[in-house]
């Protein structure tokens, strides 16, 4: 029985202390035989080794600095034989550092050009496998000086991404060089010719397993000399020349798998290398469409021999290699069922072997390209073969496995789109548990590439259900800690896709992603776009929670959020701070974050200076930020200090066509900078009132209510006014007024109308809108008469006429309380009002105007209702203003029309709720 450290809580005294318990030895070793203090430097040193195996490499040195036992320890050979640097910037200062651990070092995988030219300062000389990614700049001279430094490599791999700016220079020189080569796998390569093929042959006698994958071009015949190759792909490779190839390499004396998947062989080529090779076992063609549309191909008839297509039963036909070495009964987990075999047969793992690999590579490549047609293969067998690739004991193949998992599943990139069936199908199949097993695990190559998948699989609800209940949000958000910037970019994108979900939102401030997630931005302030954008995605998404958007301000959100918003240039970042920091600001009346925001140094300038940005949805977001801002006071006067104005003028202006969203903000902001009176005067000089005009004639239903909102705030003020009429506002106004879906957008269109015609233009339009220009030669009694109309009708929609009968011969609570509910415009308790304004409906109700008396009455029942958000702050205002007396004149009056007369009631109604009635 292997032993398991586990926490045991020991009092002493008052205090809880945490002490090591090994279950094993528990109940042999009283508690007054222990030590409260365990000194761990005393452990074996094997145990130690042991130990410091199972941690990555940042952690290991960081153990190694504790004390002088365990720094020599941590340098013992059988620690340092594998290394993996992909994770690193390995430069050649860090290879030089490393040198003195690395003279065992036997398995090296690395990322990148710059990492592959600071190889050689390992001084590995003992070195047998090299494993790039990232190595479309690796040159030839890097990668001949690498192989010229390490003649004793068994293993090459490069890919799975192009090798572009390698030629067959480099694999002349690894020919020459590496004459113990076994396995030479590259990708991407232009052209492999005869000549490099040729000396592969002549100086690299152990060469049993080359992949050419996806080249532009190889030579077929050359292929034919390598006598000692027993597995070959040429998976993805183009311009193959199939006749030249069904002619040679059946003549291959030990070819034991041939790999030609996703390329344009045919049936004919197939039949021919099956019929004629004596040693060929195993034939991969998946995703060959010309082989796979020729409904008559009959590959069972080559007895022995094993074809596997996209219309195989895959798993199935691998266990016919052999059906009597395990104990698979079905073929459903044959991998599975190989590894737990107990009859071992080096020949058919070394198949087995090779076939996790080119399966885990071709799948993941297919994936990648999302072909059409596939449906079916994903959820019949492609979900359940990835997954039980994840169990391989080779890491690449355990990473390409999880990496295809995350991508299989993803239909569009861009709107995070993804198929629902295949992610339900590795959740039937005991995906997320393994995958989740597989994101604790210590090697970080693997916890970045399961935290992917997990995170693609969590944009689906139920999956995203089933993570968090598996205890994935407390695994991603430890995750996201890590010093590994590879592992906390895909686990802050779990976060991410999981804090989409209100009942996720919680579970990861409890976990502690929300520091965690702050954190992240502060560490990759000045790189990694993609952490940060997954970070501030994150963040934006629980900020969205009251509560929660106060955990983001304690743990330093805000300061984080602002940082980028003003100095990240990459536009993913930009949008997502800046979404955040409009949902921080969007709990004005709950919490303080909205002013916190504003007082953030560069905060609300950097804000407007991303409303001038190229990317649509950063200036959506950015606009939507200003206007959650624009509710608070300062923050208004600041915005407008800070260029608001202009800017979001030229926003409204520049927006007709772009989307609903960018439109919503565009208008909204300026609806809320407009508030005050100052603002509303400026948005009218810098020409805001023709796009808020234009965007009311919008069709989308969102933006119809921002620019009613702010064209209603503009026309408080007669110069605004009067340029709404001059810019043809009126006919836009009417039309939201009649014809809108929006009641908001009705009731302020309505009252946009009210103010412009109440009396109080007229004068001003004798003297124009400015000194600069004259007025438009415009119809003032048109539009006024056209304006009033269209308020009689708005307000007769919510005038039921036996109600109204029925309210004006009795004022019984329960006949106002029926008027009410049918006239009650729910939004409209979420409006806002300023002295001015209530001042100003309350003198409508002295207007000469029965239409604008029914409208002033309609208004201030919206605005005093009991319930609504500000009732209790427009019913004070009207007690300032000493409105209860209009009010009742207006109740009474008796050439008022019937709805002015009953709507007053009403208010009077709901000032005595508010306990205002006696007062006045």
């Amino acid at each position: 029985m292997s032993r398991r450290v586990r926490r045991k809580v020991a009092n002493r005294g008052t205090e809880k202390v945490v002490l090591p318990c090994f279950p094993e030895i528990e109940d042999a070793v009283s508690c007054s035989d222990r030590s409260d203090d365990v000194d761990w430097t005393n452990l074996p040193d094997d145990t130690v080794i042991q130990l410091f195996s199972c941690l990555n490499y940042r952690d290991r040195a960081s153990l190694s600095s504790t004390c002088k036992t365990w720094r020599a320890l941590g340098v013992s050979p059988c620690l340092w034989t594998s290394l993996d640097l992909r994770a690193h910037k390995c430069d050649a200062a860090m290879a030089a550092s490393l040198a003195s651990r690395c003279l065992h070092l036997q398995k090296l995988r690395f990322r990148g050009a710059e990492s592959a030219e600071a190889l050689i300062h390992l001084q590995a000389r003992k070195l047998l496998e090299v494993s790039g990614d990232y190595c479309r700049k690796i040159t030839d001279a890097s990668l001949s000086v690498i192989v010229a430094r390490h003649e004793l490599l068994e293993s090459l791999q490069l890919g799975p991404d192009f090798c572009e700016r390698i030629s067959s220079d480099a694999i002349k020189a690894i020919a020459f060089c590496c004459s113990k080569l076994k396995k030479l796998r590259l990708s991407g390569i232009r052209d492999v010719s005869a000549d490099a093929i040729n000396a592969l042959a002549k100086h690299c006698p152990h060469l049993i397993d080359i992949g050419f994958l996806d080249c532009l071009n190889v030579d077929e015949v050359a292929l034919g000399n390598v006598a000692s190759v027993h597995f070959l792909s040429v998976a993805g490779t183009s311009n193959m020349k199939w006749g030249v190839i069904s002619q040679l390499w059946h003549k291959l004396p030990k070819l034991i798998g041939l790999d030609v998947s996703r390329t344009d062989i045919g049936p004919t080529a197939v039949s021919r290398l099956l019929k004629s090779s004596h040693s060929l076992k195993v034939l991969c063609a998946l995703n060959c469409s010309v082989l796979e549309e020729d409904t008559t191909f009959n590959a069972n008839i080559y007895k022995g021999k094993l074809l596997i297509t996209l219309s195989t039963d895959i798993s199935k036909e691998i266990a016919s290699l052999f059906a009597d070495a395990t104990n698979s009964k079905d073929g459903k987990n044959v991998f599975l069922d190989w590894r737990n075999s107990k009859t071992k047969d080096k020949y058919l793992d070394e198949i087995m072997t090779w076939l996790e690999w080119i399966l885990s590579h071709t799948l993941l490549r297919t994936a990648e390209s999302n072909p059409q047609g596939l449906d079916d293969f994903w959820l019949k067998q492609g979900a359940a073969i990835l997954l039980s690739l994840m169990r391989s004991s080779q890491e690449d193949v355990q990473e390409r496995a999880s990496t295809g998992l995350a991508t299989f599943v993803v239909i569009d990139d861009e709107n995070a789109s993804i198929d629902c069936g295949r992610a339900e199908a590795v959740m039937r199949d005991g995906g997320i548990r393994l995958l989740l097993d597989f994101a604790k695990s210590w090697r970080e190559g693997l916890q970045s590439e399961a935290a992917k998948a997990i995170a693609n699989l969590s944009v689906n609800a139920n999956v995203a259900k089933a993570v968090a209940e598996e205890g994935g949000i407390d695994i991603l958000a430890g995750l996201a800690r890590s010093l590994n910037r590879l592992v906390a970019e895909e686990a802050a994108g779990g976060l991410w896709n999981l804090s989409v979900g209100e009942e996720h939102k919680g579970a990861i401030a409890e976990a502690g992603g929300v520091k965690a997630l702050v954190d992240l931005i502060f560490k990759w302030s000045s790189s990694g776009d993609g952490v940060l954008e997954r970070a501030a995605g994150a963040l934006a998404n629980l900020a969205a929670d009251d509560k929660c958007s106060m955990e983001v301000a304690l743990a330093g959100g805000v300061h984080a959020l602002v940082m980028l918003a003003r100095n990240c240039k990459f536009e993913g970042v930009q949008e997502q701070a800046a979404r955040a920091l409009a949902n921080l600001a969007a709990h004005g009346d709950s919490n303080t974050n909205n002013a916190a925001v504003g007082q953030e140094v560069g905060a609300l300038e950097a804000l407007v200076q991303l409303t001038r940005s190229p990317h649509e949805g950063v200036r959506q977001e950015a606009a939507g930020a200003l206007w959650n801002l624009s509710f608070d006071d300062r923050n208004r006067e600041a915005i407008a200090a800070a260029g608001g104005v202009d800017a979001l003028v030229a926003l409204a202006q520049s927006c007709s066509n772009a989307s609903p969203g960018l439109q919503e903000r565009a208008a909204g902001a300026l609806w809320g900078l407009s508030v005050s009176e100052a603002n509303s005067i400026a948005i009218g000089r810098e020409g805001g009132v023709a796009p808020l005009i234009a965007l009311a004639r919008s069709e989308a239903e969102d933006v119809h209510e921002t620019a009613a909102g702010a064209l209603w705030n503009l026309a408080f003020n007669a110069g605004n006014a009067l340029r709404i009429v001059e810019e043809g506002g009126v006919p836009a106004l009417v039309h939201l007024c009649s014809s809108s879906v929006s009641k908001m957008a009705r009731f302020m269109a309505a009252l946009a109308l009210a103010y412009m015609f109440d009396g109080r233009m007229d004068e001003f339009a004798l003297v124009g809108t400015s000194t600069e220009s004259t007025s438009k030669n415009v119809s003032l009694d048109g539009a006024r008469r056209m304006a009033l109309k269209h308020i009689e009708a708005f307000v007769h929609t919510y005038s039921d006429q036996q109600t109204f009968a029925v309210a004006a011969a009795s004022s019984a609570p329960a006949a106002l309380a029926q008027v009410t509910e049918k006239a009650r415009i729910q939004e409209a308790g979420h409006l806002r009002c300023s002295g001015a304004e209530i001042g100003r409906f309350v003198a409508m109700l002295r207007n000469s105007s029965s239409i604008l008396k029914a409208c002033a009455a309609f208004a201030l029942l919206q605005f005093t209702i009991p319930g609504g958000r500000h009732a209790m702050h427009h019913a004070s205002l009207m007690q300032n203003a000493g409105a209860a007396r209009v009010v009742r004149a207006a109740a009474a009056a008796a050439t008022a029309p019937l709805e002015a007369k009953i709507f007053a009631r009403i208010v009077l109604r709901n000032l005595e709720h508010h306990q205002l009635e006696p007062s006045m």
